[in-house]
């Protein structure tokens, strides 16, 4: 006999489903599990990324018969037609009886499920493990509710800040885990950043590789902020995803373009220059913050002038994790709360 779950635990292993999907692509990770009278799992189901079933969907496809059961997701059923139909609607068609989710939808055209759900009799049960769903997804949902983009801004410096030596030199400040770190990250993104001076100076291929330095299954679309254009024999010009230049330093401009794209994760690797820029716009969501030990001097600092004039205009960061990497530290850190 199949072991009773309680909500709880089934929403909990929604989420374990859920995290199988791919962080990048612009859909949110989402798992689903369907449970039968007695609260047995009867089956589960995950997005594996845009243009592939969702997660109600893919759990509903392991049945053929899903009448009077209940669907447990980690985020509300959507109610809009994009590369897939809304799963508010199969659900509906399926016979589920119950449905009961985490966290809303706050997609300007995807949102409404539950209310349809409701509207056909389904019965609907939001809020189950909320604070847990959202930690998980809270990129996704920050990018959505702004409409722009979820960035994370890094750089590597020595633990004096700096992120070169007097005439320009900067490799390697880290060491090979660290940078191998970077690759994992750049994967992890939808598209990276820079600035043209950096691509002048330093013609950066911006892909993402493995330890053997194969390219990784996902490469983020490389994004070039400026008005010059890139050169025509730049390596940036042979990347596996294309490249984009915008055209403009206006960085909400370049942003809302991204969004228009469906792009929600954005790893900012231009330099002190557009990294000053970002944090100085408010638009730094997160930090990524290699540390080597070693001490250079000089004035080549990892960020640059961010307009505060006082102490008490310090942009305090609330430390997200701490990991070393060889010899080096990687700091991750978001906006503390006010800031």
């Amino acid at each position: 006999m199949a072991e009773t779950v309680s909500f709880d635990a089934a929403m909990r292993r929604a989420l374990e489903l859920a995290a199988r999907g791919p962080v990048t692509g612009g859909n949110p990770q989402v798992g689903c599990v369907l449970l039968d009278d007695s609260g047995a799992i009867v089956a589960e189901g995950w997005h594996r990324g845009a243009g592939t079933p969702h997660a109600e969907v893919d759990a509903l496809s392991h049945l053929a018969d899903a009448h009077g059961l209940t669907a447990v997701v980690s985020l509300e059923p959507c109610n809009h037609t994009g590369r897939t139909g809304p799963c508010s609607e199969a659900l509906i068609a399926a016979g589920v009886a119950r449905v009961v989710y985490a966290v809303s939808d706050p997609g300007h055209e995807s949102a409404g499920g539950a209310q349809r759900l409701r509207s056909a009799g389904v019965e609907v049960v939001p809020g189950v493990l909320a604070d847990e769903v959202r930690a998980s997804l809270h990129p996704w949902l920050t990018a959505v509710a702004r409409r722009r983009p979820w960035v994370t801004v890094k750089w590597a410096s020595t633990l004096d800040g700096r992120a070169a030596a007097a005439d320009g030199t900067s490799q390697w400040i880290t060491g090979t885990a660290a940078r191998q770190r970077v690759h994992e990250q750049r994967a992890a993104s939808d598209a990276i950043l820079v600035g043209t001076g950096t691509v002048l100076a330093d013609d950066p291929s911006l892909t993402a590789r493995g330890d053997g330095g194969e390219l990784l299954p996902h490469q983020p679309l490389p994004v070039v902020v400026g008005e010059t254009a890139v050169p025509a024999d730049a390596a940036l010009r042979r990347h596996p995803a294309g490249l984009y230049e915008t055209g403009t330093r206006d960085l909400a401009a370049v942003l809302a373009a991204l969004d228009a794209r469906g792009i929600r994760r954005v790893y900012v690797e231009g330099g002190p220059t557009l990294a000053s820029a970002v944090i100085a716009a408010g638009f730094a969501d997160e930090y990524a913050v290699y540390l080597a030990p070693a001490l250079l001097g000089g004035a080549r600092l990892a960020v640059g002038d961010l307009g505060i004039t006082t102490i008490a205009e310090a942009r305090r960061l609330a430390i997200t994790s701490i990991e070393q990497l060889g010899d080096d530290l990687l700091v991750m850190a978001r906006p503390a709360k006010g800031h």
